[in-house]
């Protein structure tokens, strides 16, 4: 039956709305355009209602129940059919959702990429959700969605917006990488954050009439080949800084042990008088502790430059030789003409008795160097030591024997 015979059979409503199973559309167009008067027009409260006349916006009716008269829609004067005798509207009516709609997908392979940390080129991927808001239905009706029906998919009416959000996620991944120095294993940890960057730099939609709001669940991932060539990347990394981290930790505790050792050398320098005297000490205290040791591998060369180290330098800090009297033109000899036997004068000096033990070689009464070992004369103690390393290579006393020996000889110093 035809409007016109429907409008002369005296049915005066007509009941005008958005189907149940087509509310979930943006944009929902209704299928006839011949609207009687008197018709009860139902608009959602999640939407509005927008009529056009010849591809010309003439108005809209927010939600609500409106039944359709001039008398209360002033702007239908001007689409009121003269042909009817004034009882019917021409009018396109599009239905338009004004709250977020939400769950709307997106995602794909991004560009092939440098990971800034593991220098490694892959091509990540990501996937997730996001909602959009349609704030001007006028501009989105016209200069996107079309005067046309349309498709009964958001996904297919909301493609080009899709693919132009995705590009903005694209730019936003590789600027954070980049600016934060971060692996793009991190950025599965950096949800928030890249979903703020996300919706900051979403791309510009008020000239459509459409607002990004904000960005759902979603994931970044990498093809299988791509995540095991990052994770062993990752593990050469990590092993490389485990082995400086160690080495800086050994460097701190090379420097706190000389730093005390250094405090221990101040006080005990202070404590000993000076530096040349902490220095003697030292030295004599090394001495010591190599002729214990029965020379170690440095032979018996080395052992007796050890004592003469250790002796010359206990003479040197001997009070009674750094303060008695010394021999004439040393420091602490007496004074020209000093009577023979003067009290403190050194063995040999004239006046002291002959032969004193220890009176200087070359000065009256001092003994004579005894005769080369030789000639039958007693050997002094590096022929001994020397003679006693000499048994012991040709393995004829025991390494034990020559500890024993060798340190009876050296207590006879």
């Amino acid at each position: 039956m035809g409007i016109l015979d429907f409008v002369k059979s005296g049915v005066r409503e007509m009941m005008i709305a958005r189907p149940d199973a087509l509310k979930h559309l943006i944009v929902y167009k209704h299928p006839d355009q011949n609207i009687p008067f008197w018709s009860q027009l139902t608009v959602d409260s999640d939407e509005c209602a927008l009529f056009f006349k010849d591809g010309r916006y003439v108005g809209h009716l927010p939600p609500g129940r409106h039944t359709l008269q001039s008398q209360n829609i002033p702007f239908l004067n001007n689409l009121v059919n003269k042909f009817t005798g004034g009882d019917v509207f021409i009018a396109e009516v599009f239905f338009v959702k004004t709250q977020p709609v939400r769950g709307l997908p997106f995602g794909g392979p991004l560009e092939s990429m440098e990971d800034p940390i593991l220098y490694e080129f892959v091509t990540p991927r990501i996937f997730g959700e996001f909602s959009l808001v349609v704030v001007d239905p006028v501009r989105f009706v016209i200069g996107y969605h079309g005067q046309a029906a349309g498709a009964n998919d958001n996904d297919v009416i909301l493609s080009w917006i899709k693919g132009k959000f995705f590009m903005s996620v694209k730019t936003v991944i590789a600027q954070t990488c980049a600016q934060q120095q971060k692996s793009l294993l991190n950025l599965g940890g950096m949800s928030m954050e890249l979903a703020a960057r996300i919706v900051q730099s979403a791309p510009n939609l008020e000239e459509i009439g459409v607002r990004v709001l904000e960005i759902g669940n979603f994931n970044i991932n990498f093809a299988a080949e791509d995540q095991k060539l990052l994770r062993e990347a990752n593990k050469s990394r990590g092993e490389a800084r485990r082995g400086v981290g160690i080495a800086a930790d050994q460097a701190r505790a090379k420097q706190f042990e000389l730093d005390q050792k250094f405090g221990q050398d101040a006080r005990y320098t202070q404590m000993a008088g000076g530096w040349n005297q902490y220095a003697a000490g030292q030295a004599m205290l090394g001495a010591g502790e190599g002729m214990a040791k029965g020379g170690g591998d440095a032979g018996v060369a080395g052992l007796g430059a050890q004592m003469a180290v250790g002796v010359g330098m206990a003479h040197m800090m001997n009070p009674a030789h750094q303060q008695g009297y010394g021999h004439q033109g040393y420091p602490g000899a007496p004074p020209q003409g000093a009577p023979p036997g003067y009290p403190g004068a050194p063995p040999g000096y004239p006046g002291a008795p002959q032969g004193y033990p220890g009176a200087p070689q070359g000065y009256p009464g001092a003994p004579q160097p005894a005769a080369a070992a030789g000639a039958g004369g007693a050997q002094t103690v590096e022929q001994r030591l020397q003679r006693l390393a000499e048994l012991k290579s040709k393995g004829l006393i025991s390494e034990e024997d020559f500890q024993a020996r060798k340190a009876k000889i050296l207590e006879e110093i």
